[in-house]
């Protein structure tokens, strides 16, 4: 289902075609959005896909366009490009144009995603409706401050929207919350303090040796990472408080995010010693690289009263059988 909108900031109106999670201009748009000659912006799309920087199957599209010939109307397959080929000719013509249409897509992506979900297909629950509002808040805030409208802003917007839908079924249910997956397994042995400093020690030195970190990444804040896995550990009255290795796992990605247990990556240590524990505990990840940056930023966004939204999120997704996974996944195959 495709939407036309306009672009009209500061030149020639352009309208723009609004589909799925990005949007779309053909190559006379593109002329005329960066006021350029059709010839000059198809020669920068050449090489744009000749170098690889970007994927054409993946950022071109045909579509059916009327058109008229003389006395005869035309349908002819026209190739529309995506925002991702848009801003790439764009940042060569004209940056100024792009990074203000970039902006505005992104504004616009953002309300369309947020606001087009249907909330009247069923009469919610309050409590329910509180739960779904909270999930479609983070969403917004989370596009709108990291302005992602990339592959790890469309995984964003699949986890959520189908952790949405997963919740929504179960309202026929249940009190509307989203339930402990089934199937979950008993926890092994837990990850110690000193395995989990080696392992970051040896990322640091990696990411340092290409200039991708500071001397402060992942530098322990006094005995934070000792107490954060201790925690997941811990027992009340004889019994696990954290009784699965999924829900542990879950715990652990939330606390080494949202309590910044390291002078600095927070974001990305985390990640990281969630795929140690992981492995530790014979789970594999069923997200794919895109999906837990996306994850993480979801949960770094997140108000610490959505804790318990959170961890229900990553349980989920850590069970393999929800179908915001599959919605992720889906994002990439079209």
């Amino acid at each position: 289902m495709s939407e036309l909108v306009i672009f009209e900031e500061d030149a020639q109106p352009v309208e723009v075609r609004l589909e799925g999670d990005t949007v779309w201009l053909s190559l006379q748009q593109l002329a005329d959005l960066f006021g350029r000659d059709k010839s000059v912006i198809s020669r920068h799309l050449k090489n744009i896909f000749d170098s690889k920087e970007l994927d054409r199957d993946r950022t071109v599209a045909k579509h059916a366009t009327v058109q008229r010939e003389g006395k005869r109307e035309v349908a002819r397959g026209i190739e529309f490009f995506n925002l991702d080929a848009i801003i790439s000719v764009g940042y060569r013509v004209n940056s100024v144009r792009a990074t203000r249409f970039r902006q505005w897509a992104t504004r616009v992506l953002r309300e369309h995603l947020t606001k087009g979900y249907s909330l009247g297909e069923h009469r919610l629950a309050q409590q329910g409706m509180a739960e779904l509002e909270q999930a479609m808040a983070l969403l917004s805030r989370t596009l709108e401050r990291q302005e992602l409208v990339t592959d790890i802003g469309r995984e964003a917007v699949g986890i959520i929207m189908g952790y949405a839908r997963t919740w929504r079924l179960l309202l026929d249910y249940d009190e509307g919350k989203l339930q402990v997956p089934a199937g979950q397994r008993n926890p092994r042995e837990g990850l110690s303090t000193a395995e989990a400093r080696q392992a970051l020690d040896a990322l640091a030195d990696e990411l340092k040796s290409r200039g991708e970190a500071s001397e402060l990444f992942a530098r322990d804040h006094g005995d934070n990472l000792a107490g954060i896995l201790g925690n997941i550990e811990q027992t009340m009255f004889g019994e696990p408080l954290y009784a699965t290795a999924e829900e542990r796992a879950a715990h652990l990605l939330y606390f080494l995010i949202k309590n910044h247990p390291f002078s600095d990556g927070n974001k990305r240590s985390g990640a990281f010693l969630l795929l140690l524990y992981l492995r530790k505990q014979g789970l594999e990840l069923t997200l794919n690289e895109q999906g837990l940056t996306a994850l993480t930023l979801l949960i770094a966004e997140s108000d610490p009263k959505a804790k318990e939204l959170m961890v229900r999120l990553t349980m989920n997704l850590l069970s393999g059988r929800s179908p915001a996974l599959h919605a992720s996944r889906s994002g990439h195959e079209h």
